[in-house]
């Protein structure tokens, strides 16, 4: 009965921090008016469903869908300091899709997801190529890390030699939730067939955690399941920044605090982590909407505050 305390706990966290979300702002709102913005016609409605109940959605969408792909990539590599962001799917993701948004400014923006896809996809192969599959940890961290920065200077790049069109990437690039509605909600539903995907490999990303032979002397195709699950994590990433933004560090923290909490058993911590994520994000939005208002902070800033200092403590941790 004592592991489910965990999930207990978290899952009260997340529903605290989903009425925080709701009550607190630029403007803070009391539990009746909060009710009273479900109600067409009230003074809160505009407030609460198209404000800040879209936002709050859109933020347990995005920090479930970033924690678990990180979570992944961690049960492919068996890569302590693996996530998508430091190995530079993000930002490969991030700069396909500026790309997209300075030289296609006319084109539809539902067709920014497949673009970030296409570019993290591409990230992904890239550092696949120069570290190969059976490289050490900190050459997988250094050299995505290198890559990241890489096609972050790149997206600097192009906004100075393009300084007209940045307006959007601008906006975008900030990795926040502010401005985000149903519309990026809506684009973000078909993505979520990934979970349930990602869920399914549970049992084999055990099987491959007891090491790669072992996990072929129980019937596991390795490499056909790095290449699902890999392509998961790089699809999840991409339609989450696609609609926010690079928001850093989260699918390198989230997986760690979830395997810390519920152990390493996936069947577990998946779930586990998309929670923590969640938890994650919701936190980091509601402390940027609140610690200045008018004035609002990105999220990605916020989650870089507490990804950092421990992704440099896993670094020297790790041998």
């Amino acid at each position: 009965m004592s592991r489910y305390i965990p999930f207990f706990i978290i899952s009260v966290l997340l529903i605290s921090l989903v009425i925080a979300n709701l009550l607190f702002g630029a403007i803070s709102l009391s539990l009746h008016d909060v009710l009273r913005g479900f109600q067409p016609g009230s003074d809160s409605y505009f407030t609460i469903h198209e404000y800040r109940l879209p936002r709050t959605l859109l933020a347990i969408l995005v920090g479930a869908m970033l924690a678990l792909a990180g979570a992944l990539v961690q049960g492919v590599i068996r890569n302590p300091l693996a996530s998508p962001d430091i190995l530079g799917v993000s930002h490969g993701a991030g700069l396909a899709a500026v790309v997209y948004m300075i030289y296609f400014p006319h084109s539809s923006i539902s067709w920014l997801p497949a673009v970030a896809l296409a570019g993290g996809l591409c990230a992904a192969l890239i550092l696949w190529w120069l570290c190969g599959h059976r490289s050490s940890t900190i050459k997988l961290a250094i050299t995505g890390v290198a890559l990241a920065t890489f096609y972050a200077s790149t997206v600097d790049f192009l906004m100075l030699i393009k300084p007209l069109e940045i307006n959007n990437a601008l906006l975008w690039l900030t990795g926040s939730l502010w401005g985000r509605s149903w519309p990026q909600i809506t684009m973000l539903l078909p993505w979520l067939v990934l979970i349930p995907c990602a869920l399914y490999l549970a049992k084999p990303l055990n099987l491959l955690h007891l090491g790669e032979d072992s996990a072929v002397s129980l019937g596991a195709r390795v490499n056909l399941l790095r290449l699902i699950a890999l392509a998961v994590a790089v699809a999840l990433t991409a339609a989450a920044v696609s609609i926010c933004g690079p928001i850093s560090f989260l699918g390198l923290v989230a997986p760690h605090l979830a395997r810390k909490l519920f152990g390493g058993r996936h069947q577990a911590l998946l779930p586990a982590t998309m929670l923590v994520g969640a938890v994650l994000l919701l936190m980091a939005d509601l402390v940027a909407r609140t610690i200045d208002p008018p004035i609002e902070l990105p999220a990605g800033i916020m989650t870089a505050v507490l990804g950092a200092p421990y992704f440099l403590w896993l670094l020297i941790r790790t041998k």
